[in-house]
């Protein structure tokens, strides 16, 4: 896929999430796209994210959409308001609310593929219903309520990393 993700458009400051920062060479690093009104997002689970053997823990998979779903929620808005992605300032969103629903065990060694549906766009807020599948079999579903950060929350946060590089120098 030669697109760039959503998460490809993050500034570099906001580039270290656990889950979809670049920045994080230890993290899961998704990767989201549109796929037509949907998201999607692909991923493989290692064998450490196991639950009991043969079986996804639940905490990766509420992470992954978790971090699905605040980035369909940031391409959603620059949708919204006919924007391109990499335009400022820029529109970064977390969590409000997480809310997961474990239908079936979600099979280890076999790829997730995680499907967003805004539901929302009002003001600040957007709401994504995510679905989690393997070969085809929802296992999970969860609905993400993010929240814009602030324009003037932005700067704190550049400190905030500033600060933080300083003490480990």
């Amino acid at each position: 896929m030669c697109e760039k993700a959503f998460q490809d458009y993050y500034p570099e400051i906001l580039s270290h999430c656990f889950g979809c920062g670049s920045n994080n060479r230890k993290g899961h690093r998704i990767r989201s796209f549109w796929d037509g009104e949907e998201s999607v997002c692909h991923f493989m689970p290692r064998p450490e994210h196991i639950a009991v053997p043969g079986y996804v823990y639940g905490g990766l998979l509420a992470s992954l959409i978790d971090c699905h779903g605040t980035g369909t929620a940031a391409a959603a808005a620059y949708r919204a308001a006919g924007r391109p992605q990499d335009s400022d300032p820029p529109l970064r969103f977390l969590t409000a609310s997480l809310q997961v629903n474990y239908r079936k065990p979600t099979p280890l060694g076999q790829e997730l593929e995680l499907r967003g549906r805004v539901l929302e766009v009002k003001g600040r807020k957007v709401v994504v219903a995510i679905t989690v599948a393997v070969a085809g079999t929802v296992t999970v579903e969860g609905e993400v309520v993010a929240v814009q950060v602030p324009e003037e929350m932005l700067p704190g946060i550049e400190k905030a990393a500033d600060d933080k590089v300083q003490d480990e120098e």
